[in-house]
């Protein structure tokens, strides 16, 4: 493989010209990786408003570096020159980049990164494993958002969806996120979770778009299927696998907690203090109990039938939820790639009872 091409795949980025690649010394003692890129000759000179190839104006500020993914365990950087030009539609601003969106610091590659992580995990530990601060991430977060909306291209084709809500910091802040299921990758999101935002997705998507839309997965949110039912009636509404999955466990522990009670209520104090021990032998995978959970789990099929076979119902549902081995990974919000949905009671094409 070619040096241009590795250096293309480790930065993730396309449309450039390698110039050079070094190691140098950072702040505390620390090393880091710089490597100089420049614009191939089809995008240089390109106005970041419009896109229109423009005029050159001046140097500007000279060279400027751009933080990328890391290589390994340092810090990489993507420099370049900044020159500036003249649009006429929006006058003299700095040529844009194809590595990294207007006015940013960072490689788009490194932006969509961050964003993905503050999805999956607190924001300030996504900041410490980045090496940024929390309100870095925070415009991060702003500008991926941002070109979310505007991005749609994303939008076509669509034509298994899921939508979902995330806590994107505390006071009960939210950002509506809409998932791809084919493509497995994030096509919109915005901020809030109502119905107000998420009948925004659909002014977006537009009603041809609309049309084409098969199956829309979601938790069981009310504000979600009212929607759903009002813009895409004919989809197929279904409720993501993790969910099903949840409620089959809550509705399995209100079982026990019932049977407990009734045996204490009939003196059988020792019969319903093992029925507490055994919660979580009822709670977990079978692959991962211990052996006095399998014990207990044994001792409840033996002295309660029933509900021993409640919880065999709901291991029947959490295999029938789970990945089907030979099938491609899928993106379903709230659950792990690759979970199936169930058709929601609430939809017009789920089964009847």
């Amino acid at each position: 493989m070619r040096k241009t091409k590795l250096w293309k795949k480790l930065l993730h980025v396309e449309h450039v010209v390698l110039e050079d690649a070094d190691v140098e010394p950072a702040l505390g003692g620390a090393e880091i990786v710089v490597v100089g890129l420049r614009p191939d000759r089809g995008h240089r000179l390109r106005c970041p408003g419009c896109g229109r190839r423009s005029r050159f104006y001046d140097s500007g500020e000279g060279r400027r570096r751009w933080r990328a993914l890391d290589v390994g365990v340092m810090q990489c950087f993507v420099e370049a020159e900044a020159p500036r030009i003249r649009c006429p539609l929006h006058g003299v601003l700095v040529a844009a980049v194809p590595w990294a969106r207007p006015g940013a610091r960072f490689t788009a590659a490194f932006e969509e990164h961050a964003a993905w992580l503050c999805a999956q995990m607190p924001w300030t530990k996504a900041a410490k494993l980045l090496r940024v601060t929390w309100r870095t991430l925070q415009s991060i977060v702003a500008r991926v958002v941002a070109g979310l909306r505007g991005g749609a291209g994303r939008l076509d084709g669509v034509r298994r969806i899921g939508i979902d809500e995330k806590a994107w910091r505390k006071g009960h802040r939210y950002i509506t996120v809409v998932t791809d299921h084919d493509a497995g990758r994030i096509i919109w999101a915005a901020e809030g979770r109502n119905k107000q935002v998420l009948a925004r997705f659909f002014e977006d998507l537009g009603p041809e778009r609309t049309r084409l839309l098969t199956h829309v997965s979601a938790d069981g949110a009310d504000w979600i299927h009212e929607v759903v039912r009002q813009k895409a009636p004919h989809a197929l509404i279904c409720l993501d696998a993790f969910h099903v999955v949840k409620w089959a466990g809550e509705a399995l522990d209100k079982v026990r907690r019932r049977l407990a009670a009734d045996l204490r209520a009939a003196g059988k104090n020792d019969q319903a203090a093992a029925l507490g021990q055994g919660m979580w032998a009822l709670r977990k995978d079978p692959a991962g109990l211990s052996p006095g959970q399998r014990a207990s789990l044994a001792q409840i099929a033996a002295d309660n039938k029933q509900l021993y076979k409640a919880y065999l119902m709901k291991e029947q549902l959490r295999k029938c939820s789970g990945p089907r081995a030979g099938t491609a990974k899928r993106c379903w919000p709230g659950s792990s790639p690759g979970a199936s949905a169930a058709a929601s009671p609430n939809s017009p094409h789920s089964p009847g009872p």
